[in-house]
């Protein structure tokens, strides 16, 4: 298998996993599209883009606030949760949640993924 096989089969297998998770990806801190299990509808390179912006934005309001490294961004809204956490180096994790989601259980799945990812990269 491709390393690229191999992170969709990640990213499949959190999905499956949580019926909460809707969507998932692997975007580069750049905004480039790595992997992804996003509906067919999604535009990919405009949700690595705005992440990319997410990241770098949260990462320097973690900064200039004084909060220390960027461990995760999340968002929420009226019909679910976008939780972005960093992968392995120069990757991050984005999940598409429901809005009934347990985010403790989110976490913990997504903690999972950046491990299976980090042995992959």
């Amino acid at each position: 298998m491709s390393r690229t096989e191999d992170l969709n089969r990640v990213l499949r297998s959190i999905q499956a996993g949580t019926p909460e998770i809707e969507a998932s990806a692997l975007i580069s801190e750049d905004g480039l599209m790595i992997a992804s299990a996003l509906p067919q509808h999604v535009d990919e390179m405009r949700v690595a883009g705005m992440s990319s912006t997410l990241l770098s934005l949260g990462q320097r309001a973690a900064t200039e606030l004084q909060r220390g490294h960027l461990e995760q961004v999340l968002i929420r809204g009226k019909d679910g949760y976008v939780v972005m956490v960093g992968a392995a180096s120069g990757t991050m994790l984005l999940v598409l949640a429901t809005h009934d989601a347990k985010l403790g259980l989110i976490f913990l799945d997504m903690n999972k993924a950046v491990k299976d990812i980090s042995k992959i990269l």
